[in-house]
C-alpha cells in the first residue's frame, strides 16, 4: 500500500486531498500545526500528525512517526502556505521572513528531509502547490507571489535534478478555491500612514472580489493532485480550476503590456 505525506492538512486542499487518497487505499500521513482539530484521525490508515513547517524539530518528528508507522514515504505533498498582501512598506522584516519561511524554505526543509529514502529507493514523487499567483501577479501581492514564483522555479529545476534518480517532480496551479485563504490564511497589512496605497487597496479588494466570486472546491483540486500522482509521463505544471486555465492561457500568449493592461482594466471595473 502507498503512502502521502501531506503538509497543511487540517482544511482545504489538504484536507481535501487527505480524504481522497484515504478512500483510494492509500495511507496517509495528515500532518499540521495542531493537530487536536483535526477528524482525520478516525480514518482507516490515516496518521494525524504535527508539523510546523517553521519547526524543523517537527519535519524530522513527523517523518519518523509516519515511516514508523506506515515504513516509506511514496508521494509528499507540500501545501502548507499562506499568503501576504499590502504594500511591501506595510511588513515588517520579521513578516517578510515569516511567508517566505513557511511559502519557500519550509516547503525546501521538508523536501530535503524526505529525499534520502526516496533517493535510495530511485522512486517516488513530489507535488509542489503553486497556485495562478506563480505565473501571475495581482497587486500588493509582493510577498505571495514572489514565494510563489519561487515554489515554480525551485519545482523545475528539482525536475532536473530528481528526475535521473527516479523521482519525480509536480507542480499544481490552484486558481480560486473555497478555502480559508481569505481568513486564517490571509495575512493583510496596511499602515495608517501608507494612505498613498489606499486606492489601490479598494481596487484590489474590488478584482479579487471578482476573480473570486465563483471559486472551485477544494475537491477539485485533490483531483488534479491524484492525477499528478498517477497519471504516468513527464508532464510538470497541471492547473485546477476554468479560471486558472483561462488566466495561465492568456498570460502564456499575451505580451506584458496587454495582460497588465487587461488586470488594470479588471481592478478599475
Amino acid at each position: 500500500m502507498s503512502t502521502i505525506l501531506i503538509t497543511g492538512a487540517s482544511s482545504g486542499i489538504g484536507k481535501a486531498t487527505a480524504l481522497r487518497f484515504q478512500s483510494e487505499g492509500w495511507n496517509v500521513i495528515a500532518t499540521m500545526r495542531d493537530p487536536s482539530v483535526s477528524d482525520l484521525g478516525e480514518l482507516d490508515n490515516v496518521l494525524v500528525t504535527w508539523l510546523d513547517v517553521t519547526e524543523p524539530a517537527s519535519i524530522t518528528e513527523a517523518i519518523h512517526a509516519g515511516t514508523d508507522r506506515f515504513g516509506s514515504i511514496d508521494v509528499l505533498l507540500n501545501n502548507a502556505g499562506y499568503g501576504a498582501y499590502g504594500p511591501l512598506e506595510a511588513f515588517s522584516t520579521d513578516r517578510i521572513r515569516r511567508q517566505f519561511d513557511t511559502n519557500v524554505i519550509g516547503l525546501l526543509e521538508v523536501t530535503k528531509a524526505v529525499l534520502p529514502q526516496m533517493r535510495a529507493r530511485r522512486a517516488g514523487t513530489i507535488v509542489n502547490i503553486s497556485s495562478i499567483g506563480g505565473q501571475i501577479t495581482l497587486p500588493l501581492g509582493t510577498l505571495y507571489h514572489g514565494t510563489k514564483f519561487a515554489v515554480e522555479g525551485l519545482s523545475e529545476a528539482l525536475h532536473y535534478e530528481l528526475e535521473p534518480l527516479g523521482i519525480r517532480v509536480r507542480i499544481v496551479e490552484p486558481g480560486m478555491i473555497r478555502t480559508d485563504f481569505g481568513g486564517r490564511s490571509f495575512d493583510f497589512a496596511m499602515g495608517e500612514d501608507l494612505t498613498d496605497y489606499a486606492p489601490t487597496a479598494a481596487a484590489m479588494g474590488r478584482l479579487f472580489g471578482r476573480l473570486a466570486s465563483n471559486p472551485s472546491a477544494p475537491e477539485l483540486v485533490a483531483d488534479v493532485i491524484w492525477q499528478a500522482v498517477t497519471v504516468p509521463g513527464d508532464q510538470l505544471r497541471f492547473r485546477a480550476g476554468s479560471d486558472a486555465i483561462d488566466l495561465l492561457d492568456r498570460r502564456k500568449t499575451q505580451d506584458d503590456a496587454t495582460f497588465i493592461g487587461g488586470i488594470k482594466a479588471l481592478m478599475n471595473e
